[in-house]
């Protein structure tokens, strides 16, 4: 078998293992918090610790290959990747399952920054390579759709540590095929990397979502919160001010001038933020709320996760005959559509009310997934396509970990503001319970919580958080919408043919 296929298998199966533990997760995240006696907040992280560190390292990585050879950083990343999800396996509370989880990101940075140009290296620009861009669209799609399904079958049986040992086995049968067939590439004018601006990157946005995380709990005008936020932008300020004036930046800021290098990035961080960071609140409550299991969980999910695994290679064939831009603008607005018909859930909905947005998202995700994958690294030299494809991974995972914090800010906020008014008359709608409450609901331990009340007052407090709980996250599936019909907007107005290298 030529290298070039050895090149795409390795690269798909890690990407296929670095998304399987992504929609995994999701699903297993009940069965954490139970285990661990872990919060709301601690939830949160779980998904942020593993993006915000892939998110500010990514650029890194990919300047790192480029400079060093892109299979031995791709090599690091597996090693690295795999290590990690053994200790998350192993973690005893949830500090150390999101201390794992970030050095996890670590590792996916590395094969993330490296896998779109490993392909793009080996496949000529054209049909041959849409066709591969379309078979590693369909990767995503496999592990989009078997992801919830296979999380769901170990959670139950095994446990959620399950979900973790199964990336070690597969990390180490990808690695040996790394070294024994992937050529080994590197950009004879790779820079040097960007210290400075990693600092200021990651730095402004781990503050940007601890504010964001912490806001409901300290208070919006509280001085930690407004410090953290002030923080946030003075370190994104200096990070734009040290990309304009280093001589190798890890982000050069004139790319951008490029209006589909700035769509296709804008595409990915719209349908990361939205989508993808609201599947933790779609498992929430069909398992918190609905009452199901994580098997039961994953079963659900099935529609969006196959129509988007069918769609993906009908992507892959269009894009040498249907403008990028159509098929973007086509994708997001499926999927703000789709999310616009998963909102609108009242207490007496069962989960068929999120089937019709379960398919047209579906369809939406697969459409778009493959067009981001060719033109993220097809509107660049060739030799700067480690760093393009850092870049747009970048995005992407910024557009989870911020999405996450923002969602869930809005979620425990709105819904807060629902248990106070429902509550009203009763010791729940004082001080910081309608905050408990929602978040008691969101996590899956309502009864614990309801237990400090008065035996009078628990139904119509029970009643009160499921209202604010459905409040919350109608509120933010709406919201994630918005923000996927304005990304189709975007890419349909800066995406252009005559930018992309075919």
């Amino acid at each position: 078998m030529d290298r070039k296929w050895w090149t795409l298998i390795a690269v798909s199966v890690a990407t296929f293992m670095l998304l399987l533990d992504i929609t995994v997760v999701n699903v297993a995240l009940p069965s954490i918090r139970k285990d661990l006696n872990a919060s709301f907040t601690d939830l949160q992280w779980v998904l942020d610790a593993y993006a915000l560190t892939l998110a500010a390292l990514v650029l890194t990585a990919g300047s790192l290959a480029d400079r060093l050879g892109r299979r031995k950083v791709f090599a690091w990343g597996l090693a690295i990747f795999s290590a990690a999800s053994l200790l998350c396996a192993l973690a005893p509370d949830p500090t150390f399952l999101n201390v794992a989880r970030a050095i996890q990101g670590v590792g996916g940075a590395a094969m993330f920054a490296v896998s779109l140009a490993l392909v793009a290296q080996e496949f000529a620009a054209g049909r041959e390579r849409g066709v591969a861009m379309g078979l590693y669209g369909s990767t995503i799609g496999v592990a989009v759709a078997v992801g919830p399904l296979i999380g769901g079958a170990l959670t139950d049986s095994l446990g959620w540590e399950s979900i973790f040992y199964l990336n070690v086995p597969i990390g180490a049968l990808t690695l040996v095929v790394t070294f024994a067939r992937l050529r080994e590439s590197r950009d004879p004018h790779a820079t040097r990397v960007d210290w400075p601006g990693v600092a200021a990157f990651s730095g402004s946005l781990f503050l940007l979502v601890l504010a964001l995380v912490r806001g409901n709990d300290e208070g919006w005008t509280s001085t930690l919160i407004l410090s953290l936020l002030s923080a946030s932008a003075a370190l994104m300020l200096a990070f734009v001010w040290i990309e304009f004036r280093v001589s190798e930046p890890m982000l050069p800021m004139p790319l951008f001038r490029r209006r589909a290098f700035t769509g296709v990035q804008l595409a990915a961080f719209g349908v990361s933020s939205s989508l993808f960071a609201l599947f933790l609140y779609l498992t929430l409550y069909m398992q918190n709320y609905l009452g199901l299991t994580p098997f039961g969980t994953g079963l659900r999910y099935l529609p969006v996760t196959v129509v988007s695994f069918l769609f993906a290679p009908i992507a892959g064939l269009l894009l040498s005959r249907v403008p990028a831009r159509v098929l973007l603008g086509t994708g997001l607005g499926a999927v703000g559509l789709g999310l616009y018909l998963m909102g609108g859930i009242s207490p007496d909905d069962e989960w068929t009310t999120l089937l019709p947005g379960f398919v047209i998202a579906g369809a939406g995700v697969g459409l778009i997934n493959p067009v981001i994958a060719d033109v993220a690294v097809s509107v660049v030299p060739k030799q700067q396509s480690g760093m393009a494809a850092g870049i747009n991974d970048t995005f992407r995972q910024v557009g989870i970990a911020v999405g996450v914090a923002v969602w869930g800010a809005i979620f425990v906020g709105r819904g807060s503001a629902e248990v106070r008014k429902a509550a009203a008359g009763t010791p729940a709608a004082d001080g910081s319970h309608p905050h408990e409450l929602v978040e008691a609901a969101s996590s899956g331990n309502l009864n614990q919580v309801l237990a400090a009340f008065p035996p009078q007052s628990r139904q119509a407090v029970a009643k009160a958080a499921r209202d604010g709980f459905l409040d919350g996250f109608n509120e933010v599936v709406y919201l994630g919408s918005l923000v996927c019909f304005a990304g189709a907007v975007l890419a349909v107005w800066l995406v252009r043919e005559g930018d992309i290298e075919r």
